[in-house]
């Protein structure tokens, strides 16, 4: 039978006559240059051109990667190569090659060496570590060479195709011809070497219409492909399937079975003549450039043929020889996460058709073979044929002796210990078949699961799905798609409701069994399986995850494409293999599994069990499953990690647990979360203590005003003004009345203008020492500012009702006393009362309050009138100008409006505001050149909290 195989284009880009292409072996590049000179770069993965470079003017013939230096190499019409860097767009070396059109270019994969052939009937070698040096010639050919092709299994030699007929196969060292290969009747225009390592064949395409197949040792054709009406002009081995490609001028591309030669497959993307393809060991996709542009197109599927049983038994196919490994060769110790394991690779024959899928049933006795159309199904051991017939699909059933395939795209068949049981045609056909513990068949219409005793349809999903994979006991599915995958629960009970009760079953099957409640994840799966119910899984960006209880946990960083092959209990190991055979281990703890199994299934008994058997270093792992679980009391029992165990016994308002870990780590943020919590559970005590062990001085404020905490407040304020914490300290004093520690604290940081207006304010027997302060230090950065500053004891002139101020001060003083808060509602605002009123009648404090001036008569310092007068004019007109003060000071004038008080407890004994521009004497206009002095005025709160 032919060869099945899925082909797929990957891209499809529309351009002038492409004359080469090649592929980047690491990247998803494919390099296309065209007959117009210019060359492209395409990311066949998302489909998107990244790069284009203007080569020259005349077509560009060849062109090709040379990864390890991060260079293209072009050759076009004008005789010239050129190197760039791919990553910078920079050309690095130019140079002429030939006396005419250079028609291929092939690097050398592991020396610094480059072929080119020409019309001109060279082959030339280049160095590129000596400058490009031409370290050789080849001659020999009597026409255009059109492509030389390096030996894969011999790089010293390579091979030439000419319009002169011939092949001839070279070695480096000698410049002239090994033999020649002679056999077509036109000129040869492409050739390529099989890369298998079986035959020591390559192919030859020519303008006969033909493709020749010649073995290089005997010197002989082997055979003759024909089927093309036109010219041919490329020719490909490929590397990964068993494929000969051959494209012609007649716009088709046609298939060849490497082994019997038989045509497959004709492909015609209908833009027009093909004149070039590239393949890539490792991959199977494979470019084609035609008239009218380029395509990516991808053969079969990449992932190995590969199978491992229960018992760590490999076996694999390597092009169409079946080999066997087994882990039991190995110790535990040779073992190591992410390394290629070092087995020893048994021979077992050869199959008779070609493996494209490769699989163990359930207890590893057999395994099937399934590829060209055909199944063979061998015992594992030796590999004898046990049976075989026609199958697009085959798939192994949870019972070890039933399996089913897919024989076309109508009908599926059932078969037990090796007999047919029944057949069945699917609704809507059968483009897929998947296993597990319901029969999945893929249709036009979506995924249909039937029952593999009666085939009764038991459910149909409208879904595009791309592979479903079953638990062992057939509670979980996970039904993958491209782009993401579905996590399902399927209830048994339903399926024997409906044999009692038919009328649960409707045209879709049994509607409530699967679950409602579904998982979906925006994540594409390439392969998988169920250990427990933890679904373990590779992704499209390399990243092997598990999925448990709507968690998604990642194990490893995949620096390759891995595939899962299997787990092994015992070991507690995942085994992966990738494309090229080779078997790597990653480690996943069995018990870690089992434990967040039975918490799903909610089967704690079991949990308990197998806790113990979990190492200390993965329970924080399982502590953060049984948090998003909703289980935080197991967690915090589980977890291993200081950190996480305070999180959760926060969240669970445990604050015996808290505190402890809180006094082992003694860390300032700890003391914050707990004090927060104990706040939230009113165990202020608790709280006053994690505050003060975290020195926050805000927080104890905070705590302390709630409560009405007066000695608390008095000695916060202590401790702030000690620590530092110069803002908590002042309204902790300010609160509790204390206004010449206030005052101090304001001195004693510098704050020498709040200082003056909380003097004036609340301490006018205060003022004129703090003014001294001020003009001191203003002085020392504006001298002038500075002399202007006013004394409201030298000039009370200027400060009306000074005298009545100091009076109010002693009087606050001698008549403060301390009230319950209860009381609180009942009192006046401070902005409320009026000081002067209450203090009349107050004989003790009139006497002692009359108001004598201080430095003799306040006469001899009165200011000038006029210039008193000039100072209210500007008061009234005009904001005063801006002055240059102290930096710690803000120089601000408003217009003289009224102020609302700010809302204290302690009443300020003097009913203005005072702004700092009211203490300033300001040079006077140009026009006038007067000296004013400006007053104290009102200053509304907006401007008096840029100070407090």
């Amino acid at each position: 039978m032919p060869l099945r195989l899925d082909i797929k284009i990957k891209l499809t880009s529309r351009s002038d006559r492409v004359k080469s292409v090649d592929l980047h072996p690491t990247e998803p590049w494919m390099l296309v240059s065209l007959y117009v000179g210019n060359v492209h770069i395409w990311n066949h993965e998302n489909q998107t051109l990244l790069k284009t470079l203007e080569v020259c003017d005349l077509p560009v013939r060849a062109s090709r990667f040379v990864p390890r230096k991060n260079w293209i190499v072009t050759g076009s019409d004008d005789m010239n190569i050129r190197v760039y860097n791919y990553n910078t767009l920079e050309r690095v070396h130019s140079f002429d090659a030939h006396t005419d059109y250079i028609r291929s270019l092939a690097v050398h994969p592991s020396q610094p060496l480059l072929l080119s052939s020409s019309d001109d009937m060279l082959i030339k070698l280049w160095n590129w570590d000596k400058k490009w040096e031409c370290v050789q010639v080849f001659e020999g050919h009597s026409h255009y060479v059109m492509q030389i092709v390096i030996n894969p299994k011999d790089n010293n030699q390579f091979a030439s195709a000419s319009l002169d007929r011939t092949i001839k196969v070279w070695s480096l060292g000698s410049s002239s011809p090994n033999f020649t290969l002679e056999g077509h009747e036109k000129g040869v225009n492409c050739l390529d070497y099989y890369s298998g390592g079986d035959k020591p064949y390559l192919i030859s395409g020519a303008d006969d219409c033909l493709a020749k197949i010649w073995d290089y040792q005997t010197k002989t054709c082997v055979q003759t492909l024909e089927g093309h009406s036109q010219n041919i002009g490329c020719v490909a081995f490929h590397p990964e399937l068993p494929l000969i490609i051959t494209g012609s001028e007649d716009g088709t591309v046609k298939l060849w079975h490497v082994n019997t030669y038989r045509f497959q497959k004709t492909l015609n993307y209908s833009m027009e003549r093909v004149w070039c393809c590239a393949v890539m060991k490792g991959s199977n996709n494979v470019a084609f450039g035609y008239d009218e542009g380029s395509i990516m197109v991808k053969f079969g599927r990449e992932e190995p043929a590969m199978s491992m049983d229960a018992n760590g038994k490999f076996i694999w196919a390597k092009h169409s020889e079946i080999q066997q490994a087994n882990l039991k060769a190995l110790s535990s110790s040779d073992i190591k996460d992410g390394e290629r394991l070092q087995l020893s690779v048994k021979d077992l024959g050869s199959c008779e058709i070609y493996p494209q899928t490769l699989k163990h049933n359930s207890n590893g006795r057999f395994v099937v073979v399934c590829g060209d159309g055909e199944y063979i199904i061998y015992t594992a051991m030796a590999l004898r044929n046990k049976n075989y017939g026609p199958a697009l699909e085959f798939i192994w059933g949870n019972d070890s002796s039933e399996y089913a395939v897919r024989e076309n795209n109508t009908s599926v068949k059932l078969y037990k210990n090796f007999k047919e049981q029944r057949s069945f045609k699917p609704d809507f056909g059968a483009e897929g078949i998947f296993a597990g513990h319901l029969l999945g068949v893929k249709t036009s219409q979506g995924l249909a699961f039937y029952s593999w005793e009666n085939l009764d349809l038991v459910r149909r999903i409208d879904i595009n799905a791309k592979n479903v994979f079953w638990s062992d006991n057939g509670d979980l599915c996970c039904i993958t798609t491209e782009n993401s995958f579905f996590i399902l629960r399927y209830d048994q009970t339903k399926v024997d409701e409906s044999k009692e009760n038919p009328e649960l079953i409707t045209e879709d099957g049994i509607t409530d069994v699967f679950s409602e409640d579904i998982n979906e994840f925006e994540e594409s799966v390439r392969t998988g399986l169920w250990v427990g119910d933890c679904f373990i899984y590779t992704n499209s960006v390399n990243r092997l995850n598990y999925y448990v209880g709507g968690e998604i946990v990642t194990v490893a960083h995949l620096d390759r494409t891995l595939y899962i092959l299997g787990y092994i209990p015992n070991d507690n190991r995942l085994y992966l293999g990738d494309k090229e055979l080779t078997i790597v281990s990653y480690s996943l703890l069995l018990s870690v599994l089992e434990y967040q199994t039975a918490v799903m299934r909610q089967d704690f008994e079991t949990a308990d069990k197998v806790l113990p058997s979990i190492p200390k270093e993965q329970r924080t792992r399982v502590a953060h499953f049984l948090e998003k679980q909703g289980f935080k009391e197991q967690a915090m029992a589980v977890t291993a990690d200081p950190e996480h165990k305070f999180e959760l016994a926060l969240n669970l308002g445990n604050m015996g647990i808290a505190l402890q870990l809180a006094e082992e780590a003694q860390a300032e943020q700890k003391w914050k979360q707990l004090a927060d919590l104990a706040t939230r559970k009113c165990n202020f005590k608790l709280a006053q203590e994690c505050l003060n062990k975290a020195r926050d001085f805000g927080g104890l404020l905070l705590l302390a005003t709630s409560a009405g905490n007066g000695n608390m407040v008095k000695q916060l304020a202590k401790n702030a003004a000690a620590e530092g914490k110069i803002n908590v300290a002042f309204l902790s004093n300010f609160v509790t009345g204390n206004k010449a520690e206030c005052l101090q604290l304001l001195i004693e940081a510098g704050r020498l203008p709040e200082a003056a207006f909380f003097a004036r304010t609340y301490v006018p027997s205060q003022a004129s020492s703090v003014v001294a302060l001020w003009k001191a230090q203003l002085g020392e950065s504006n001298k002038k500012a500075a002399e202007s500053l006013a004394d409201p004891v030298k000039y009370d002139n200027l400060f009306p009702g000074l005298a009545a101020s100091f009076g109010a001060e002693k009087f606050l003083e001698k008549t403060a006393k301390t009230l319950p808060a209860s009381q609180y509602p009942f009192q006046p605002r401070p902005e409320e009362r009026n000081v002067t009123e209450e203090m009349a009648g107050f004989q003790d404090v009139e006497e002692d309050v009359k108001f004598e001036q201080e430095d003799g008569d306040t006469e001899d310092d009165e200011v000038e009138p006029e210039v008193v007068e000039a100072a209210a004019a500007v008061a009234v007109e005009e904001p005063a100008a801006e002055v240059q003060a102290a930096p710690e000071a803000e120089v601000v004038s408003e217009p003289d409006v009224e102020a609302e008080q700010l809302v204290v407890e302690t009443p300020p004994v003097h009913t203005n505001f005072l702004s700092i521009a009211s203490c300033v004497r300001i040079r006077g206009r140009s026009k006038q050149n007067l000296t004013e002095t400006l007053h104290f005025r009102r200053l509304p709160p907006k401007l008096l909290c840029k100070y407090y």
